[in-house]
C-alpha cells in the first residue's frame, strides 16, 4: 500500500514497491552504478595504472618481469626434485611443480592486493569523498579493475611458460575469462565490505596484513585438496578460493572441465559476496563519509 509522508508541509504518496521489484532493484543497483560511472571509472582507472610505474625506467616491464622471476625462483627450488602427476583425460601428465604453484599464486595474489589494499581505500580517497559529489562506491570497482590489470599480465606469461613447456596449451584455456569473472565479482564484494569495515577502524587494515599470509597455507597453492585426507578435502572449500585455484589448474594445466558441483559453488559464493559486500557498503554510505 502506498504511504504518505510529509515535506515541507506537504502530504506526498509514496508508491510502496512489491517486494519483488525491490529485490529486482537491488540487483540491479551496483550494475547500473557501474554503467552510470563508467567514465570516471575509466579516467581514475587509466590515472592508477599509469601511476604505478611512474618515475621507473623500465616501466610496465616491471609488471612482466615479476612473474618471470617467481616462476624461475619455483623451477630452481622444486622443479629439479619435486613433481606432481595428475590425471587427466588421456592418462598422466606430468606437470612442473613451478607452474602448479604459480597457476595457484595467480589466483591468491588477485586476492591479497584487494584485501591489503580494501581496508584503506576510502582513506586513501577521502579529499575526493568529502569534498566532491564522488561515488565512493566505485572506488571498489577501481581498485579490482587495476588489480585484475596486473593479474592479467601475469597470467599471460604464465601461459606462455605452459605452452613452452609442455609444446602447447590445453584447449580449455579458453575458458579463463569466464573463470575471472565470477573472481572479480568474488574480489569486488569483498572489497566492498573491507572498505566499509575500514572506514570504520584503521585495524581491519592491520588485520589483513596479519591474516592474509596465514590464509594463503589455507588455500591450496602449494597442493590439491585430493592430497588431504577425509573430510579435509571437502572442507577446504569452506575457503572461497579454493574453488577458483583448483578451477584454474583443470583449465591450464591438466586441460579438463572442472566438477560442476565446484562451478556452481564458485558461483555462488561469487554472487552472494558481491551482493552482501554492496549491500553492507551501500547501508553505512552515508555514515562513511562522517567517519573517514
Amino acid at each position: 500500500m502506498p504511504s504518505v509522508k510529509v515535506v515541507n508541509g506537504k502530504q506526498i504518496v509514496v508508491e510502496a514497491l512489491d517486494p519483488s521489484k525491490r529485490f529486482t532493484r537491488f540487483l540491479a543497483k551496483p550494475l547500473l552504478q557501474m554503467r552510470y560511472n563508467r567514465e570516471i571509472v575509466l579516467a581514475i582507472l587509466r590515472r592508477e595504472l599509469a601511476s604505478r610505474f611512474t618515475g621507473s625506467a623500465g616501466g610496465w616491464l616491471w609488471a612482466v618481469v615479476a612473474p618471470l622471476l617467481a616462476i624461475a625462483v619455483y623451477t630452481f627450488a622444486f622443479t629439479t626434485k619435486l613433481q606432481m602427476t595428475f590425471v587427466g583425460e588421456q592418462g598422466q601428465q606430468p606437470i612442473t611443480y613451478a607452474l602448479f604453484i604459480f597457476a595457484g599464486l595467480i589466483v591468491f595474489n588477485f586476492f591479497s592486493e584487494m584485501a591489503y589494499r580494501s581496508p584503506m581505500l576510502l582513506h586513501e580517497y577521502a579529499h575526493f569523498i568529502k569534498q566532491t559529489i564522488f561515488p565512493s562506491d566505485m572506488l571498489a570497482v577501481i581498485s579490482t579493475l587495476r588489480a585484475a590489470a596486473y593479474t592479467g599480465i601475469g597470467a599471460v606469461v604464465m601461459l606462455i611458460c605452459i605452452a613452452a613447456v609442455n609444446g602447447g596449451l590445453p584447449w580449455t584455456v579458453i575458458f579463463m575469462p569466464l573463470l575471472f569473472l565470477p573472481l572479480a565479482a568474488f574480489l569486488m564484494g569483498l572489497s566492498w565490505f573491507l572498505c566499509a569495515i575500514g572506514a570504520f577502524t584503521r585495524d581491519a587494515g592491520y588485520l589483513m596484513i596479519n591474516i592474509v599470509p596465514l590464509f594463503m597455507f589455507m588455500t591450496p597453492v602449494f597442493f590439491t585438496h585430493t592430497s588431504r585426507p577425509p573430510p579435509w578435502d571437502i572442507l577446504l572449500y569452506l575457503n572461497a578460493l579454493t574453488a577458483y585455484v583448483e578451477v584454474m589448474r583443470d583449465l591450464v594445466l591438466t586441460g579438463t572441465l572442472p566438477n560442476p558441483l565446484v562451478i556452481l559453488w564458485m558461483l555462488a559464493t561469487s554472487i552472494f559476496t558481491f551482493y552482501f559486500g554492496y549491500w553492507f557498503f551501500d547501508r553505512y554510505r552515508n555514515v562513511i563519509v562522517d567517519v573517514i
